[in-house]
């Protein structure tokens, strides 16, 4: 089992996601979230002050698969999120040690579903 972890910029957050279901995977969490990295941010004019602003917009996606699924998962959010420019996210896949649903009682790759 593997917990991955997506950042993307929030407009590509729609075509992310029919990828996502395209390739049978219906199962996330989506937060906003803020951050910088390569873009290093920019500078912008308010009321005649000079902003920089180095803390950009970021959707975070969380997404919980078995074995089988995690490069689907992946190529699907490349699919989605890739524009091709600086900005674009990051992926992290982690290992998960144990998943348990609450309602149930179910353990490990069951409890993905």
């Amino acid at each position: 089992m593997k917990l991955i972890i997506a950042y993307i910029q929030p407009h590509k957050l729609n075509e992310v996601k029919e990828e996502l279901y395209k390739s049978g995977i219906f199962k996330m969490s989506v937060t906003n979230a803020m951050g910088c990295g390569q873009q290093k941010g920019y500078s912008e004019s308010y009321r005649g002050v000079e902003i920089e602003v180095n803390l950009l917009k970021k959707t975070r996606l969380e997404i919980a698969v078995n074995p089988d699924f995690v490069q689907p998962t992946i190529d699907a959010i490349i699919r989605g999120a890739r524009t091709g420019e600086i900005g674009d996210g990051k992926i992290f896949v982690m290992p998960l040690d144990d998943v348990i649903r609450i309602r149930s009682g179910e353990k490990g790759t069951d409890a993905i579903g």
